[in-house]
């Protein structure tokens, strides 16, 4: 646990932040598709952000761990003190404790580059819709919301039909979101983030007619 998340770390590393459910175990299909996203993400040299507990935040760090080629690649773990679900996420290189949801939640907006939202709970949807309010608003920026597997997809339709329709947010808000039928479709998102981010294209914008949600 040496290493601090500090301005250097910060402006040097390109982090991937996977939200998602910790109640989903080992030998999901959930799980194992989590686990091989975040193996590509380490074989790739980039870091892993997640809460730090069980289920598919364990999934996530423990893929990270298996993919890793060198000490480049970093697994953090902002954890929530809660009476139940303490179980703590394997291989941690940074682990943060916090007591309260909303320092929480702004942690992982400092830190995320690309945020992947697996299958999850109420936990799961404060975290992306947080991250969707910001990036609507632009206090966040290039930042790419991907939305993995099918559970999202009656949500997507739902915002389509509801407040899209009705004028309360408008298409460039829905045109922030992003829908990845599986892992593999997750990482080319996030590897088009990550070329973006290797040169500073503050215009990052990813071809939305190929992910078209």
């Amino acid at each position: 646990m040496g290493i601090d998340l500090d301005k250097e770390f910060l402006e040097k590393h390109f982090r991937v932040t996977i939200f998602g459910s910790a109640r989903i175990a080992k030998g999901d299909p959930i799980y194992a598709s989590i686990f091989e996203l975040a193996k590509m993400i380490s074989e790739a040299g980039m870091d892993l952000v997640t809460g730090g507990g069980p289920g598919l935040m364990n999934a996530a760090s423990e893929g990270h761990h298996v993919g890793r080629n060198n000490d480049k690649a970093h697994s953090v773990g902002l954890r929530i003190n809660l009476p139940f679900e303490q179980e703590v996420a394997a291989h941690l290189d940074i682990k943060k404790e916090f007591d309260k949801f909303s320092n929480r939640l702004d942690n992982f907006m400092r830190l995320s580059n690309a945020v992947v939202v697996a299958p999850g709970g109420v936990g799961t949807l404060l975290e992306f819709l947080y991250t969707w309010q910001l990036m609507q608003v632009k206090q966040i920026c290039n930042v790419p919301i991907i939305l993995l597997g099918e559970m999202w997809i009656d949500l997507i339709n739902w915002v389509k039909k509801w407040p899209l329709k009705n004028e309360l947010l408008n298409k460039e808000d829905v045109e922030l979101l992003f829908l990845a039928k599986n892992s593999k479709e997750a990482f080319n998102i996030i590897q088009e983030a990550y070329s973006a981010y290797k040169i500073k294209d503050a215009k990052f914008c990813l071809n939305y007619e190929k992910y078209k949600i």
